[in-house]
C-alpha cells in the first residue's frame, strides 16, 4: 500500500535539510496547524497528523534512509520488515506524539501564549500518569582573572536565572483534565489491537489548555535569584566546568533540579602568557649580561626567582623553570613557567658607553655574516 504524501512536501523542505532544519520547520508548522490554534477549520486535524507523521519519520535517520530508498512504498515496506505499532506503516492516531521529544507539547501551546522558552525554559510534556522528572542543567559563563585561575578562589554569586514556571510547570497556560479521554491520553474505542489511538483533542497530553498562567503570564518561565557562594579550584582553565548541585532548572511533579555549570572564562594577563598548565614570559637582557653572562630576577605568578643567564646567551633563547607554572586540575604536580629572553638595545648611547663600544669593535673580529650567500 502506498501513500498519498510526501513527507518532505509536507514539512516544505529539501530532501537535502539537515536535522535541524526539519526540526524547525515541523515546529513552525505544528504552532501554525494545530488544531486549536484552527477550531473552525474541519481539515486542521488531518492536516496536523500529516505533518506529524512526517516528522516522525524524517527526525529518525534509519526511518529516513528507509523512506528516501522506497519513497512512497514506505509504509508497504515497513509492514512487511516487521515494524512495531506506532512506526509509520500504522493508522495516524496511534502514532502521533509516540517518539517525539518531552518538549514539544509546551513548545506548542506556550507559543499560543507568548512563550519565552530558553535551555533552562523548555517546559516537558503534561501527562497524568508520567512520573517525577528532574530539571534541566544551567549553564553560566564565569570570568575569572588569571590570579584567581591560578590560585583558586571563592566567590559569591548573585544570579538570575529564567527558571521553569512553578504554577504551571513550564506549560504557560492553566491546564485541566481532557474530558474527551478523562486525562488518560487515549482516545475511547477504536484503534489497534483493542487499544483506542491517542486523544486528538489533547494529542496524548491528557490535559487541555484553557488559558494564560497568571504567573507568568503564559511564557512558561519566571525569573529565580538565587545567591550562591562557589570555590574555583586552582588551575582551571578556559572552557573548564564547575559543578554545583542541585542549583540548575527547577524539577517537574517533585523531580530533583538540575544542576548548575560555571564555564571558566580565564581572562589573559599583561605579561603572563599561559600555554596549558605552563607559563610564559620574554624578559629583556643587556648585550653586557648576554656576552658577560648574569644573574637576572625573573616575574613568577608567585613572585620573582633568580634565573642564571650564561655567558654567550642569544636574543631569543628559552630557559625552563620547573614547576613554577599553573596547578594541574585533578592531578598532582604543576605545569612550568619557559623564560625567553631578548637582548634589548640602548636607543642612545652616552659618551662613556660610545667610547666603550668603539674600543670593544677594534678587538671584536667575529663576523657574524660569514658564509652568506652573495647572491644568487
Amino acid at each position: 500500500m502506498a501513500t498519498d504524501i510526501d513527507f518532505y512536501e509536507v514539512l516544505g523542505v529539501d530532501r537535502s535539510a539537515s536535522e535541524k532544519e526539519v526540526r524547525k520547520a515541523y515546529r513552525k508548522l505544528a504552532r501554525k496547524c494545530h488544531p486549536d490554534v484552527n477550531p473552525d477549520d474541519p481539515d486542521a486535524e488531518q492536516r496536523f497528523k500529516e505533518i506529524s507523521q512526517a516528522y516522525e519519520v524524517l527526525s529518525d535517520k534509519q526511518k529516513r534512509k528507509d523512506y528516501d530508498r522506497f519513497g512512497r512504498e514506505y509504509q508497504q515496506y515497513r509492514r512487511q520488515s516487521g515494524a512495531q505499532p506506532g512506526g509509520p506503516a500504522m493508522d495516524f492516531g496511534d502514532f502521533v506524539f509516540t517518539n517525539f521529544g518531552a518538549g514539544n507539547f509546551a513548545d506548542i501551546f506556550g507559543d499560543l501564549f507568548g512563550q519565552m522558552h530558553t535551555s533552562g525554559g523548555r517546559a516537558h510534556r503534561y501527562a497524568a500518569q508520567m512520573q517525577p522528572e528532574p530539571g534541566p542543567n544551567i549553564e553560566h559563563q564565569m570570568p575569572t582573572s588569571f590570579a584567581e585561575a591560578f590560585t583558586g578562589t571563592e566567590k559569591v554569586l548573585n544570579l538570575r536565572i529564567a527558571d521553569r514556571c512553578p504554577e504551571c510547570e513550564g506549560v504557560g497556560g492553566l491546564t485541566e483534565t481532557c474530558p474527551d479521554c478523562g486525562g488518560t491520553g487515549r482516545s475511547r474505542g477504536g484503534g489497534m489491537r483493542g487499544f483506542g489511538g491517542v486523544c486528538p483533542r489533547c494529542q496524548g497530553s491528557g490535559k487541555t489548555v484553557i488559558g494564560k498562567c497568571p504567573k507568568c503570564g503564559g511564557g512558561g518561565e519566571v525569573a529565580r535569584d538565587r545567591k550562591i557562594t562557589v570555590k574555583i579550584p586552582a588551575g582551571v582553565k578556559t572552557g573548564s566546568k564547575v559543578r554545583i548541585a542541585g542549583e540548575g532548572g527547577r524539577g517537574v511533579r517533585g523531580g530533583q533540579n538540575g544542576d548548575l555549570h560555571l564555564i571558566m572564562n580565564v581572562e589573559p594577563h599583561t605579561f603572563f602568557e599561559r600555554d596549558g598548565d605552563d607559563v610564559n614570559i620574554t624578559v629583556p637582557i643587556t648585550f653586557v649580561e648576554a656576552a658577560l653572562g648574569a644573574k637576572i630576577s625573573v616575574p613568577t605568578p608567585e613572585g620573582p626567582v633568580s634565573l642564571k643567564v650564561p655567558a654567550g646567551t642569544r636574543s631569543g633563547q628559552k630557559f625552563r623553570l620547573k614547576g613554577r607554572g599553573f596547578p594541574r586540575v585533578g592531578r598532582n604536580g604543576r605545569g612550568n613557567q619557559h623564560v625567553t629572553v631578548q637582548i634589548a638595545m640602548p636607543a642612545k648611547l652616552s659618551a662613556k658607553q660610545r667610547k666603550a663600544v668603539e674600543e670593544l669593535k677594534e678587538v671584536w673580529d667575529e663576523d657574524p655574516r660569514k658564509g652568506l650567500p652573495t647572491g644568487l
